[in-house]
């Protein structure tokens, strides 16, 4: 058996420069530790849509998709999990379609280590939270005061319906909120890649009667007003965690057990109540998740926790042809 290539499968678009895009930086990296080793690295366009098992055929190469579910021999799929910087690299999926989700371990197998996930929650706060970071351009400035305790519904665009992740949709979810917000205000952010569509689906809400409006606020301030967040699945929740704000799930997430998940839009109120009732311990979820199954690039052993993914792919240093470090 001949050295096996690593195949990164991104979009056309960035194959000239992917090493110096943000939203590819785990592909970057991969690259650099390869080339660096003396393996070589081979660029191809990604398939479009989720890639399915069975279009995963082996063929001696490590592949590697971008935002994928692809599921085969010698096949990985890597995409930002949630917060920039940390990363999935998965043999089954991201995220919701991640190996975790689907052999539902969705908890830690023991409690954490309070004064560790205590010191990495204050470190992520202070760099996401504290510096109003998040992935998408965000308005700097607010004009209107945010209601204190309003409910924030955070739209995704249409991705969760095609992956089949939603248990309703956009339109149902407001009405849902609306109908069942027992008096608090609910304020609606449009997802900034598909803001006009998102504008549009709150003024068919207000049409009908339904009393909500959309938010133009900065991400952090609306999180920091809000009494809890709603989704299918957003990363907007997670950010949520950062500031202590309780989730309402409307779809399949890999971070369902931090939050309430709303099958039947008529039981949205019953739902609210246990969200906002029932203490979680986010420092310590999310020091369990972000270290153990997601890799953050910036970590001193990141290239160690690569190449072990590699490895039980199948894909040893041996294999690939890779030089002593």
């Amino acid at each position: 058996m001949g050295r096996a290539r690593v195949i990164l499968h991104i979009d056309p678009q960035y194959h000239d420069r992917f090493v110096h895009t943000k939203r590819l930086a785990m592909f970057g990296k991969i690259h650099d530790l390869i080339t660096a080793r003396g393996g070589e690295v081979l660029v191809a366009a990604r398939p479009k849509g989720r890639l399915s098992a069975t279009e995963a055929q082996g063929d001696g190469d490590l592949h590697i998709v971008d935002s994928a579910s692809a599921r085969g021999v010698g096949w990985l799929n890597s995409s930002i999990a949630y917060l920039t910087g940390f990363w999935h690299l998965d043999a089954m999926g991201i995220l919701s379609g991640s190996e975790m989700a689907a052999r539902g371990d969705l908890l830690p197998p023991a409690p954490p280590d309070p004064a560790k996930a205590a010191a990495f929650f204050a470190q992520i706060c202070a760099d996401f939270r504290d510096k109003r970071r998040t992935r998408h351009v965000q308005p700097e400035t607010n004009t209107t005061p945010l209601p204190q305790g309003c409910i924030a519904v955070f739209l995704q665009g249409r991705a969760p319906e095609r992956h089949g992740q939603h248990f309703f949709i956009g339109p149902e979810i407001i009405e849902a909120v609306a109908r069942g917000a027992q008096g608090r205000a609910v304020l609606v952010k449009p997802h900034p890649l598909f803001w006009d569509e998102g504008v549009q689906v709150v003024a068919d809400a207000q049409a009908q009667g339904l009393q909500v409006q959309v938010a133009q606020a900065h991400i952090h301030d609306l999180l920091e007003a809000c009494a809890v967040t709603v989704s299918i699945n957003s990363a907007a929740a997670i950010e949520g965690f950062l500031h202590g704000k309780p989730t309402i799930l409307c779809g399949r997430g890999d971070f369902a057990p931090m939050g309430e998940t709303l099958i039947d839009p008529d039981d949205f109120a019953q739902t609210l109540q246990r969200a906002l009732d029932t203490p979680r311990d986010y420092a310590g979820w999310l020091h369990w998740y972000l270290t153990q199954h997601a890799i953050a690039l910036g970590a001193a052993d990141a290239e160690t926790r690569i190449l072990a993914v590699f490895e039980q792919a199948g894909f040893d240093a041996a294999r690939l042809g890779l030089t002593p470090a």
